[in-house]
């Protein structure tokens, strides 16, 4: 029996129309029967983030990182055009005209699939981000279990 084959991505960018690629490659690979791992580090762990407020304790600089990125990636900005969330509005008209799945959907596919997604802990400690504010059913790791999940990888991505 043949070894199955493994596809990462490291999703870094927090640009919705960025978390779209890195997802439709993911249930891509999926689909071709890979392991898959996308692992959310810095702006990209918005994509995992809930779309509401959660309280949880946190110091000053926490508090503003919080308040000043996207919640959720139904809120993301595009990478180019944005247009002060204009362009993003634009790109999902475009998306149902085509019957396409916006990024929220991919996220669940990805999941039904059985793509590991995982948050970076250092990342998270940095900018203040709590368990409790991200998706349910993600995984939690450093950069070391990463590697170690790239070094078997026939496919690894940086997005």
């Amino acid at each position: 029996m043949t070894e199955k084959k493994k596809t990462t991505i490291v999703l870094f960018s927090g640009d919705y129309d960025k978390a779209m690629a890195a997802y439709i490659i993911a249930n891509g690979a999926a689909a071709y029967d890979h392991e898959v791992t996308i692992f959310h580090t810095f702006w990209g762990l918005n994509a995992l983030r809930k779309d509401e407020n959660i309280p949880v304790k946190k110091g000053f600089m926490e508090k503003m990182f919080g308040k000043m990125m996207p919640r959720g990636a139904d809120k993301m900005g595009l990478s180019k055009m944005n247009f002060a969330g204009f362009g993003q509005k634009m790109i999902k008209d475009v998306i149902k005209k085509h019957n396409a799945l916006e990024l929220p959907q991919l996220i669940e596919m990805a999941q039904e699939q059985d793509v590991k997604l995982v948050a970076c802990t250092m990342t998270m400690d940095l900018l203040g981000l709590k368990e409790e504010e991200l998706m349910d059913h993600i995984e939690y790791a450093g950069v070391a279990a990463y590697l170690a999940d790239a070094e078997d990888g026939n496919v690894n991505l940086f997005i």
